[in-house]
């Protein structure tokens, strides 16, 4: 890149994100690289890799170990105090590191109990870094979009990362074929998901470096948070007094719940979709691949459409609470459809994908309304600290009913009961998030100096 390029420029500002996407993406999918196959280990024995459902969920779970057991916060708190180039750095570092301890788990040929151990550990260091470098990711988007079109390319961050689910959604059943009864998962076929999640990890981190060069020059050109002679401004500094405004502000609570509530019925819900769609909906393991992917593509099409129009209009609260009401809409069909009809499944997917969309390209944007930029990295992270609480604790007890429900294999009646135990959790969730949704929309307008519900966009780019 030319040395007089202007980073101030929109251009400058579309190509950045171009660069923070890719990491994104390749988190997603390693992330999801086993949503579609959960199936499999319901059956133990034909895996050569010898975990069971609650096995897979305590793996799942271990994402989100290290974020609630302080790290995220305190990381957080350094991304503020170092800023998004250097902290960053080491946490798009520490995905890849994880996400190789992950692989190695699957391939090295360790005993069950092993191989579990090492991949819980490499999925808690994957889990901790793709975290923090999600909260820079999403802080360097609000600087360089500020007073511009933030919404929109929060909400495109968004849907390219969700292509990375839907890539691994629909990847992964072609990565590992599904096999007749009798036959074994190979480990060297086990681990083909996370051989294509790594590369695509390692390319995310080129890309990465590439933004952080840009961001350099954009610091330097703009000249935030510094004086004249360089320094820092001392109304920019860090101060961990800081903290305990972030954490008394009850607009920030209010997100902060919505965000874990509303995450876990769809996070979750998809680390166990093709075990719940398919005996609530008689489909095969192709056609519930397919209605799991739904949810990600209608993101892609709805979370920028959405985003360019919380930037135009505003009105986010009513957006929030909407979507809320919709994915919670969402799970009581698919509990209570009529069984065995496709249609309901289609339809109550749909209707998650949409409010999947509806809440985030509201709500991200939301938090720098109420929360300094000098603060934001902390702000990003205590939410997503709070959000890794549920991701942790849900897969581990859905896993729980799959292994103590479905007792014997091939028994519908058992996998239906299942599924209906599995989605009254999700439902339980879901009614949290609408009740928080409300509160916060009526929170909003009792304060209407925060302008939560103003249009994002300040001018015309």
């Amino acid at each position: 890149m030319s040395p007089s390029r202007d980073m101030r420029t929109g251009t400058a500002c579309w190509i950045a994100l171009a660069c923070l996407v890719v990491p994104m993406f390749a988190s997603y999918f390693f992330d999801d690289m086993f949503s579609t196959l959960s199936h499999i280990f319901r059956n133990p024995e034909m895996l050569q890799l010898g975990w069971d459902s609650e096995d897979y969920g305590f793996y799942a779970g271990g994402y989100s170990f290290l974020c609630v057991c302080g790290g995220l916060v305190l990381c957080g708190i350094l991304l503020d105090m170092f800023g998004v180039r250097i902290i960053g750095s080491v946490f798009v570092g520490l995905m890849i590191l994880g996400a190789s301890a992950v692989l190695f788990a699957i391939t090295s040929g360790l005993d069950p109990d092993a191989s579990l151990t090492v991949a819980y550990i490499g999925c808690m260091i994957f889990g901790l870094g793709s975290e923090i470098a999600g909260v820079a990711v999403t802080r360097s988007i609000a600087k360089w979009f500020k007073g511009r079109n933030v919404a929109l390319a929060m909400g495109l961050q968004l849907s390219i990362a969700r292509l990375g689910t839907a890539a691994a959604l629909i990847l992964a059943p072609v990565l590992v074929r599904e096999k007749p009864a009798g036959e074994i998962y190979t480990l060297a076929e086990t681990a083909r998901p996370a051989i294509t999640g790594l590369c695509l990890l390692l390319l995310g981190g080129i890309l990465w470096a590439v933004f952080v060069a840009m961001d350099a020059r954009f610091d330097a050109q703009t000249g935030i948070g510094r004086t004249a002679r360089g320094k820092v401004k001392d109304e920019d500094r860090f101060r961990f007094s800081d903290i305990l405004k972030v954490l008394t502000n009850p607009r920030f609570i209010m997100i902060a719940l919505l965000c874990v509530f509303f995450y876990c019925c769809i996070i979750s819900f998809k680390k166990f979709g093709t075990s719940i769609v398919i005996p609530r909906f008689g489909l095969d393991i192709d056609s519930a691949k397919w209605m799991i992917t739904m949810i990600p593509f209608f993101t892609v099409i709805f979370t920028p459409l959405f985003g360019a129009l919380v930037d135009k209009i505003g009105k986010a609260t009513a957006w929030m609470a909407t979507g809320a009401v919709m994915v919670l809409s969402a799970h009581l069909m698919m509990a209570f459809a009529p069984q065995g009809s496709a249609f309901w499944g289609y339809f109550a997917i749909a209707v998650l994908g949409v409010g999947y969309s509806l809440v985030p390209s509201a709500m991200w944007p939301s938090v720098p309304k109420i929360i300094p930029e000098k603060n934001l990295g902390t702000a990003y992270s205590l939410i997503y600290w709070i959000q890794n609480m549920g991701m942790l604790l849900v897969p581990i007890f859905v896993g729980k009913i799959f292994r103590d429900t479905v007792t014997e294999a091939g028994n519908a009646a058992q996998e239906i009961s299942a599924a209906v135990s599995a989605e009254l959790i999700f439902i339980a969730l879901g009614t949290v998030a609408v009740i928080v949704s409300i509160m916060l929309r009526a929170s909003s307008g009792r304060h209407p100096e925060l302008e939560l519900d103003a249009p994002n966009k300040k001018e015309k780019i």
